[in-house]
Formats: structure tokens, C-alpha cells, sequence
């Protein structure tokens, strides 16, 4: 050997830098149950913990010969031994790299490690970076961890070695690896066209569908013809589908999509196939506050308003008719195409109880039944069918105030009562109990009606009037000035209880059952007729007079006439 040992000695210590952190090649030439031993060109061989060198796996990765970066922490510890690490240059590497890489704009392998306040953490061979939320993909992603563990590729967009301080974007990547395809692709989309793309993200609106590098919106209005409460129910995320390009803004790089458009519209003709008033099967698909939505055929459904669902009950609620999924039969009653909006009824499939109840009642039948209410306007009655029958306050008792006679009556009370009247096209049905019994005041008044003159009892007496019982349940009102001719300021001085009268009607009021009656209208009207009666008796004197004097002068006459031709025929 030419060269001595001090030579090659000393041109070590030419060719490496001889300070702790310096990044060295080294030869392994002995691996031990601990340690791995590396020849590094100095005065002593470096000894490195062998669990630096494990994989992921847990296996050495180095064998005897293999040329290794180190770096050095120690020429000499004191004991005669460099000390090697492994793992500090390996991350000094990885530092050079991510140097590079955000120098040049080139990639780097990482992993999603973990989740962090605003995004995740990305292990790049043991350097620790951050990646953002809204740099994971270029959409929305729902669940980003699901790529936790995956070897993907990230440009490096912040860094600051002074801090450890790494931000890196997957999104800058995919964009980039996409960009060329992606243009080729929007390139030859067009309006009208057919494509399969897989579903990546639901939105309460709708499904963003990836058509191949590009992103395309399928409202909720396109996916189906029928009403859609949420997109689950059509698509998941994930699943491949069949959609149709609807708009394509190519400034805004917008694309519309729809699946509803790849079938035929449900709506053309469809008021030639289910004219008013026919009756189909149908589906409940949706319950609200205001009625059902049910579905007559795929794709087409129609509102049950809520007062198209009972006959007796306008404002039941519909979960106390159907249920969501139920089997119903509907009626159609209107189909309006331009809107797009039916009105079914579900009461019309069934029988109509006011229609029921006319058949076999007319008005003036008695029917019975319990209070089912009652209110500041009168009382309802249970009829036949579910049904109910009015009666109005006035309708109570002939008597009494409505108000008054509708408190001896109790919800739940069986009663009976007359039809007064059925109003099908309003759906009620007017009931009286007052007409189960006679009206004595109806009865008086029609036979003695304002003017008559009639008998009474006075049966009270006041200092202002006095009542006069006319007939059975028939009581008039004598007022003071109208008992006498003359003035009368106490009308218990002149008439008494007991006694009986002659008064005329001067003022009758049926709605209120009152009936006004006059001592003074009854004398005034004797005094004209007598007055009336001695006029027409003189005056039949004064003609009697007359006639005789008439025919006294025609006797006159004819006696000069007789004695004229008496004389005439003596003279002759």
C-alpha cells in the first residue's frame, strides 16, 4: 500500500466538514441487536440506534456495505466514539426537498395524519405540515378523513424554516393534473348532452356531480318530476348517474345538470287522462299543516287540501286522516298544467252525509241527538253520519231572550228538534226546539192585529204603566198616557190588578214579542164613531125632511092641474 494511514487521515479531513449537524455519506459495515456501526471516513466509525433505520413495517432498511447520509452529532463523546443520526438527516433531506419542491413548484408525498382546528396535519417523512380545510379537493369534500393514511401528492405554498412552518395544498394539485384534461372537456360539452358522472356532494338544494374533471349542479328540481324534500332520496354520494346538460355558462364555467329531462314529461296530456272528477289510487308522499301531497302516477302528484279530507271536519289535521306512504283513492277536481299544480280530494270517494241526510229528511221532521256544543250564537247538534244541525239563539224558546234559554241546556245533552232547513250547497242544517211547542203570541197576533180591540186582565200596575194579560202567554204594555183622555201621573190611582179592560192594539213588535195597547186609542175611536153615528143620523133627518116637502110640492102640482082642467071643462 503506497499511501500511509496518516495521508488518507488526513485527506478525510480535507473532504468533510468536521462540525456537530454536518450531513456526511458513510459505508454501514456492522449491524449489531442495537446499533448500526457506519464508516464515515473519520478517526473513529459512528455508531447510529438501529431503530432509526426500521420502516414502517419495522424491518432495517440497510444492509452491510450500504452508503447511507448521516449526520454528525460528535467527533469525539470521551470515550473514544463518534456518534451518528440517522433521522436528523433524514429530516435535514426532507427539508431540502420541501426547499426545492416550493422553490420549483414541484410536488411532495405526504400523508393526512390527523385533524386540526381549520384543517389537518400531513406527515412528509417525518416533517410535520399543515394542509387547509378548503385545500383538501377541489369541491367540498364530506368526509376528508376518509383519505387519513393515503399517500398523496401536495404543493408546498408556505414555508418558513426558521418556524418549522409548512402549509401544503392537495387541491393546487389536482387542479394542476386536471387542468389540461379539463379544458379538453369543457370544450366539448354542450347543451343537450347525455353524460355519466358520479355523485360527489349532497346539498339541501341539490348534488354536485362530477362529469370527468368537471363539476356540474343538479338541483333538486331536476332530479325527479315528482316533489323531492331532500336529494338523498334520489341519489348517494358516490353513486355513478346519468345526467343531462341543461345550461352551460362557459364565462362562469356553470353546468347545469338534470336526470328528470332523460324521461319524458309526465305532465304533456295529462288533463286528457285524468279529466275533473276522476277517481285514481294514489300514494300519500308528504304530510304538511295544510294537507297531503300524494302521487296519482311517477312523477306527478297533487295537493289533498285540508278541506278536501273529511266532509264533517274542515280543519282536522291530516295526520289524523293518512299517513306518509298510505294507499289512498283520490278525486282529481283541477289540473292546472301551466303551474303544475293538481287539487285532489279524498271526502269525494266517499259517500256525502249532507247528500245522505237530505235523502231522508225534510224539513219539519224531528230528529235527535246530543249537544255537541255550544256557542255565543247557538247550540250544535249531533246528527246522523258524524254531521251537525244548528240552532240559532232565536230558535230556542218563544218566550225567553236566546241568551237567557241557552243556559238550561249542557253539552252532551240529548235534545230534540225540528228541521227548519238543509243547505247542501252550504252544508248546514238549521234545526229549531222553540217550534216543538205552540206560539201562543204567533197565534194571538194573527187573529188580533194592530187596531183590533180587545179584552184584558190587568195582571200588574205600576206608577208608569200597567200589564195586561190578553191571553194565555200573551202580555201587553198599557203606558200611562195611554189609559184616559186626561192626563194621568199615577197609573195605580186609576186602574187596579184584577180588573178587567177594554183596550185597543196600538203597536205590535214580533221580533221582540211585544204588544203596545191604548184605553185613550179605544175611547178616541168610540167618540168617533158615535160622533160619526149622530153625523149620519142627522143626516138622514135632514133627507127624510127634504123628501117630504118634495113630494108635498109634487102633491101641490098635481091638485092645481086638476083644478085646471076641471074649470077648462066647465068652461067649455
Amino acid at each position: 500500500m503506497s499511501e500511509s494511514f496518516a495521508e488518507l487521515f488526513e485527506d478525510s479531513h480535507q473532504t468533510v466538514e468536521m462540525y456537530p449537524g454536518s450531513i456526511i455519506s458513510g459505508t454501514v459495515v456492522d449491524i449489531d441487536n442495537e446499533n448500526v456501526i457506519v464508516h464515515a471516513g473519520l478517526k473513529s466509525e459512528g455508531v447510529i440506534p438501529k431503530q432509526q433505520f426500521l420502516d414502517a413495517e419495522g424491518e432495517i432498511g440497510v444492509a452491510v456495505g450500504d452508503q447511507v447520509r448521516v449526520a454528525l452529532q460528535t467527533v469525539d463523546d470521551g470515550w473514544g466514539t463518534t456518534r451518528l443520526s440517522r433521522e436528523k438527516a433524514r429530516r435535514a433531506e426532507t427539508w431540502s426537498e420541501i426547499e426545492d419542491a416550493f422553490r420549483d413548484g414541484s410536488t411532495v408525498r405526504g400523508s393526512i395524519n390527523g385533524k386540526v382546528r381549520g384543517g389537518f396535519t400531513v406527515n412528509l417523512s417525518d416533517i410535520r405540515a399543515f394542509l387547509p380545510q378548503s385545500l383538501v379537493d377541489t369541491s367540498h369534500v364530506k368526509d376528508p378523513m376518509a383519505l387519513e393514511g393515503q399517500p398523496l401528492d401536495f404543493k408546498v405554498i408556505k414555508l418558513d424554516t426558521a418556524r418549522n412552518n409548512v402549509v401544503v395544498s392537495r387541491r393546487a394539485v389536482l387542479e394542476e393534473e386536471n387542468s389540461a384534461e379539463r379544458q379538453v372537456l369543457l370544450d366539448s360539452l354542450q347543451e343537450g348532452a347525455e353524460m355519466d358522472g358520479v355523485v360527489k356532494n349532497l346539498t339541501e338544494y341539490g348534488a354536485f356531480v362530477d362529469l370527468g374533471g368537471v363539476d356540474g349542479l343538479l338541483h333538486i328540481t331536476d332530479m325527479a318530476w315528482r316533489r323531492i324534500r331532500h336529494p338523498e332520496e334520489v341519489v348517494t354520494v358516490g353513486e355513478q348517474v346519468k345526467v343531462k346538460i341543461l345550461k352551460f355558462d362557459r364565462e362562469k364555467n356553470r353546468i347545469s345538470l338534470g336526470m328528470k329531462q332523460l324521461g319524458d314529461d309526465p305532465w304533456v296530456d295529462l288533463k286528457e287522462r285524468f279529466p275533473a272528477g276522476t277517481i285514481c289510487d294514489a300514494k300519500v308522499t308528504n304530510l304538511t299543516d295544510y294537507g297531503c301531497f300524494t302521487e296519482i302516477m311517477e312523477g306527478v302528484e297533487g295537493l289533498v287540501h285540508v278541506s278536501e279530507m273529511d266532509w264533517t271536519n274542515r280543519n282536522v289535521h291530516p295526520t289524523r286522516v293518512v299517513a306518509v306512504g298510505d294507499e289512498v283513492k283520490v278525486m282529481v277536481l283541477d289540473i292546472d298544467v301551466e303551474r303544475r299544480r293538481i287539487s285532489l280530494g279524498i271526502k269525494q270517494c266517499r259517500p256525502n252525509p249532507w247528500e245522505e241526510f237530505a235523502s231522508k229528511h225534510e224539513r219539519g221532521d224531528m230528529v235527535s241527538g246530543a249537544i255537541r256544543a255550544i256557542t255565543d250564537f247557538g247550540i250544535f247538534i249531533g246528527l246522523e253520519n258524524g254531521i251537525d244541525g244548528l240552532v240559532h239563539l232565536s230558535d230556542i224558546s218563544w218566550d225567553e231572550s236566546g241568551e237567557r234559554a241557552v243556559r238550561r241546556f249542557k253539552k252532551g245533552e240529548e235534545v230534540t228538534a225540528q228541521i227548519l232547513a238543509i243547505d247542501l250547497d252550504r252544508e248546514r242544517i238549521s234545526l229549531g226546539i222553540k217550534q216543538l211547542t205552540g206560539d201562543a203570541f204567533g197565534d194571538y197576533v194573527n187573529e188580533n192585529g194592530r187596531g183590533s180591540e180587545v179584552t184584558g186582565l190587568v195582571t200588574k200596575v205600576d206608577a208608569r204603566y200597567a200589564e195586561v194579560t190578553l191571553a194565555d202567554e200573551v202580555v201587553a204594555t198599557l203606558k200611562a198616557n195611554e189609559v184616559s183622555l186626561d192626563s194621568v201621573d199615577n197609573v195605580a190611582d186609576v186602574l187596579e190588578v184584577g180588573q178587567t179592560i177594554e183596550v185597543k192594539i196600538t203597536n205590535i213588535e214580533r221580533k221582540s214579542r211585544t204588544i203596545n195597547v191604548s184605553i185613550k186609542a179605544r175611547e178616541i175611536d168610540s167618540t168617533r164613531k158615535a160622533v160619526k153615528a149622530h153625523q149620519s143620523a142627522e143626516e138622514g133627518k135632514r133627507q127624510t125632511r127634504s123628501l117630504g116637502e118634495l113630494i108635498r110640492a109634487e102633491m101641490g102640482k098635481s091638485s092645481a092641474a086638476k083644478s085646471n082642467d076641471a074649470k077648462e071643462a066647465q068652461d067649455s
